[in-house]
């Protein structure tokens, strides 16, 4: 996949999640582009993987690409940015587990991982 049919990609997945449900998010755009399957989504969700990245289908530069274009479409489309912290399903006692979505744990990259976009309400009204 090269860079133009990425940023295709990703503003198709955006702009159908932003419609159907108000917002979008990194998890379902690597869905909706066969980076990562369902599957290996629900297996890191249950704590089975240790980090996302780990079950994305597409390099470590081309992912990061992901989550860069994914911030400029939210940028561009004035698209408000929400932290959304992902903890294990299935844990029934109070210690939730904080789910890590990069093996370096690296901070800026687990933030641009965990952001939802969401639309900007004030926008909604004027259409």
């Amino acid at each position: 996949m090269n860079q133009s049919e990425l940023i295709k990609k990703v503003g198709s997945s955006m702009y159908q999640q932003l419609n159907n449900i108000g917002y979008a998010t990194a998890v379902q755009t690597l869905m909706d582009m066969q980076i990562l399957s369902k599957e290996d989504y629900e297996k890191w969700r249950n704590g089975q993987v240790p980090y996302l990245e780990k079950v994305c289908h597409i390099n470590l530069k081309k992912l990061a690409s992901v989550l860069q274009e994914m911030k400029r479409y939210a940028a561009k489309n004035n698209l408000k940015p929400s932290y959304t912290f992902y903890k294990q399903w299935g844990r029934k006692n109070k210690s939730t587990k904080q789910l890590r979505f990069s093996k370096t744990g690296n901070e800026y990259m687990e933030k641009l991982y965990a952001t939802h976009y969401v639309k900007n309400k004030a926008e909604e009204t004027e259409e």
